[in-house]
């Protein structure tokens, strides 16, 4: 089984759902506005695809953040910035039975889910 993890009005989150949906594959859809970020799966992520590719710092919500939370940013603050604002999560991640996938690139998605 495929999740997807995102917010729903989300521009590359509505297209990777297209894709997912023109390729016949199902998934749960995890709503962070709605459902929080679990504190346990960011750690596992980052312990399969390192914290940097999860943090969004290109986003309006990191560029919005106070200076002392954007300076001297380790796995264990990321996390915690993460967890307590979901936005700052790169947009989509995928858990499936292989791994886990950041952002959405169609090429890679094929290679891992087709």
């Amino acid at each position: 089984m495929i999740a997807l993890y995102g917010i729903p009005n989300c521009d590359t989150v509505k297209k990777a759902r297209v894709w997912l949906d023109a390729n016949g594959l199902a998934c749960t859809f995890h709503d962070y506005k709605k459902e929080g970020a679990d504190p346990a799966r960011l750690s596992k992520w980052a312990d399969a695809v390192g914290w940097e590719p999860l943090l969004n710092r290109a986003g309006t919500s990191f560029r919005k953040l106070d200076d002392a939370d954007k300076a001297d940013i380790d796995r264990a603050k990321a996390i915690a910035l993460m967890v307590a604002n979901p936005s700052l999560i790169k947009r989509p991640v995928v858990e499936y039975r292989g791994g886990v996938l950041v952002g959405f690139k169609p090429d890679l998605w094929a290679s891992a889910l087709l």
